[in-house]
C-alpha cells in the first residue's frame, strides 16, 4: 500500500508538470528558471512535455514500471544536470530530481517484487 501511495504521489507530479507543459506550454515558459540552456518556445516545450509523459505513463503500468522508471530516472538526470550548469540553488532545485527518483524507485521497490530482487535491501534477500 506504502508502495502505491509513494508511486501516486511521483506520478501525479510528474503527470502535473508533462501536463502543463502540452497543455498550457506559455505558462511552463513563464515560470521557467532563466539561463536553463533551453529555448525556450512552444515547440521545445511540447517536446519536453511528450519525453516526460511517456515514460511516466510507462510507469504506471506493473508490466512496464521498471521501463518507465528507468526512462524518467533519465529525463530527471537531464534536469539536475541543467539546475547544477545553471548554478541553481542547490537543496531546493538541483537536487529536487534527486529526491523525486528516489521516491519513484522507493515506491516502485515496495510494489514490485521483481525490484525488490535485483535490489535487496536485506542480507536474508541476497542469500
Amino acid at each position: 500500500m506504502a508502495g502505491h501511495v509513494l508511486s501516486g504521489l511521483v506520478i501525479l507530479f510528474l503527470l502535473f508538470d508533462a501536463g502543463l507543459k502540452l497543455v498550457s506550454p506559455e505558462t511552463a515558459i513563464k515560470y521557467s528558471p532563466p539561463g536553463l540552456g533551453w529555448p525556450l518556445d512552444v515547440p521545445t516545450m511540447t517536446r519536453l512535455g511528450l519525453l516526460l509523459l511517456i515514460p511516466t505513463l510507462l510507469y504506471v503500468w506493473p508490466r512496464t514500471a521498471i521501463l518507465g522508471a528507468i526512462l524518467v530516472t533519465g529525463y530527471l538526470g537531464g534536469a539536475i544536470g541543467t539546475h547544477v550548469r545553471i548554478g541553481s540553488p542547490l537543496f531546493s532545485h538541483s537536487l529536487f530530481g534527486v529526491y523525486l527518483g528516489v521516491m519513484l524507485w522507493g515506491g516502485l521497490w515496495l510494489r514490485d517484487p521483481r525490484v525488490r530482487e535485483l535490489i535487496p535491501f536485506s542480507k536474508a534477500a541476497v542469500a
